[in-house]
């Protein structure tokens, strides 16, 4: 008995995986083709301008790709980018089959090239392993559909949802597990971004550590009146990982100067009402090739992204103590009058990390 479609699809998603934190603004993608039974090539995405995983599959498969079946979680490409089309090389190696998980919400590829496989002949199945395949490129889609970037909202609180003690203490609420959990999403972004106020009472390196990270994401900081200082270590370690300060326009030049000594880039925005806007800040953050952006807080930072509409994700690791009333809320004052206007959040998922909970919501 030869592999299944399930297990096929499975496994051109594991290798879609293989990509992550390398290919953006690209998808991941993973493709395997399969004759009699067996594997006979495989091949995944590895950044743009490199051959896309049908092209790896074909080659690692050579003449044996001729009357395969190819398995594939996003729909191949019909047009020329950095890259020939997928579909004229899927169609000139004799491929017969082609299962896609799902098709491909950019509108050059929507639809077109399951059709032009179709047109040559070429029998599609649509939809096996559809969800794990959404899901693995979920800010990809989001962004191609909407032009915006998917910001997950990251948070570490007690149960009674709070980040620091009165006195502002906050390391460690949650355990080690927990941390980890946190580098590896940071390690599956394009960007990490806090407010001025987490580098000052934190000090954050806001980097992806000792989780195999192939390229660190690029630090951001949204600093009205320039209050991050020259010593923070983002900063002093900013030359082989790019550091963004995002600061109003009336912020001069000579003060931008030490920083760019050490390689800090900056970015100049107008401000309303005494912060930025998103709209200005997402067009910041594209230019930059940030689709995936990761906000690690503090409050009024996480409250502000919530109150925009901005975040898609929440992830939240809940540690088991409580601070009370007087600690630091993990979201700040979304001056709410109903109940009907607060954000919702649904498909909610609970597990353990470590002695923490962790909780995983989407937006509504």
């Amino acid at each position: 008995m030869g592999i299944e479609d399930g297990k096929a699809m499975t496994r051109a998603v594991h290798l879609a995986g293989k990509g992550r934190g390398t290919t953006h603004p690209n998808p991941m993608v993973g493709a395997v083709l399969v004759k009699d039974g067996r594997i006979i090539g495989e091949g995944w995405h590895s950044s743009p301008g490199k051959p896309h995983a049908e092209i790896l599959a074909i080659e690692d498969a050579g003449h044996k790709a001729a009357d395969s079946t190819m398995y594939v979680n996003l729909e191949p490409c019909c047009h020329f980018g950095r890259t020939p089309p997928c579909t004229d090389a899927i169609t000139g190696a004799g491929v017969k089959r082609v299962v896609v998980a799902c098709l491909d919400t950019n509108s050059k590829v929507s639809g077109k090239g399951i059709e032009a496989l179709r047109n040559k002949g070429v029998e599609v199945v649509t939809g096996v392993g559809e969800a794990r395949a959404l899901e693995l490129n979920r800010a990809y889609f989001y962004f191609a559909a909407t032009g915006r970037p998917y910001v997950t909202l990251k948070l570490a609180s007690s149960l009674d949802g709070r980040i620091a003690t009165s006195s502002g203490h906050s390391r460690w609420i949650t355990g080690e597990v927990s941390r980890r959990a946190v580098h590896n999403l940071r390690a599956q972004v394009d960007g990490i971004l806090v407010g001025a106020g987490t580098v000052l009472a934190d000090d954050p390196l806001l980097t992806a550590r000792d989780v195999g990270a192939k390229v660190q994401p690029v630090r951001i900081v949204l600093d009205p009146a320039l209050k991050t200082p020259l010593k923070a270590k983002l900063v002093r370690e900013a030359e082989d990982r790019k550091t963004l300060l995002v600061v109003g326009k009336s912020v001069a030049d000579a003060a931008t100067e030490p920083f760019r000594e050490y390689g800090v880039n900056f970015i100049k925005l107008p401000l309303r009402k005494g912060f930025f806007s998103w709209q200005d800040i997402y067009g910041a953050l594209l230019k930059n090739d940030v689709i995936h952006l990761l906000v690690e807080g503090g409050s009024r930072t996480a409250a502000w992204f919530v109150a925009e509409g901005a975040v898609r994700r929440l992830e939240i690791f809940f540690a088991p103590v409580l601070l009370g009333g007087d600690a630091v809320p993990s979201i700040g004052d979304l001056m709410l009058d109903n109940l009907k206007d607060a954000p919702g959040f649904n498909h909610v998922r609970w597990s353990k990390s470590g002695e923490d909970l962790r909780l995983v919501a989407d937006k509504i």
